[in-house]
């Protein structure tokens, strides 16, 4: 018995691998059928009367799918890896630097937090804010990278999301809190 995979030689780009087009626009419940059908085939309980060479294959085809999948399903994630694959870095380990009105609603949004942190409704408006920014922000990372290509820019708004998503569970830990 050998494994069969979607595209053992595409392992190196997660959308090709899956048989999807490279774009931060997700199909996700396709994304999601290509996925089962690939574990369907390699999972490690198939191949377990083949030799060692393929069930180690098999092993390291289901784990690259779940990693791939991992990646390809938060937006944040995949965003990032469509920049690598075009050679930007967003380096998120040393390059903390944001635009100064970004920073300016990072500053305005913990302090509501911190004034209202026992006022629910304030907090519950707070969260809609919030999820709204993350939205509009989503948009824009769309338009960087499926319409103008910008990988920089992306790579910046990206980079400012995973800040707002930060905010957003501690606001929602917060109401949690409350509830």
């Amino acid at each position: 018995m050998s494994v069969v995979v979607a595209n053992l030689s595409a392992s190196d780009d997660y959308f090709r691998f899956f048989g999807l087009p490279q774009q931060f626009k997700m199909d996700l419940a396709s994304l999601d059928q290509r996925y089962l059908a690939i574990q369907k085939e390699v999972h490690p309980d198939r191949h377990a009367r083949g030799s060692d060479t393929e069930q180690r294959l098999a092993m390291q085809m289901a784990t690259l799918a779940n990693t791939a999948l991992q990646t390809l399903k938060n937006p944040i994630q995949r965003g990032l890896y469509i920049c690598l694959l075009h050679g930007v870095d967003a380096h998120l380990e040393i390059n903390t630097a944001m635009p100064a009105a970004f920073l300016m609603q990072q500053m305005d949004w913990r302090e509501q937090l911190d004034e209202q942190a026992e006022d629910l409704p304030a907090l519950e408006a707070l969260m809609l804010e919030v999820e709204e920014s993350k939205k509009i922000t989503l948009l824009k990372v769309t338009q960087a990278i499926d319409d103008f290509k910008n990988f920089e820019h992306a790579a910046e708004l990206l980079r400012g999301l995973l800040f707002i998503d930060k905010f957003a569970i501690e606001l929602d830990d917060a109401i949690s809190a409350l509830v």
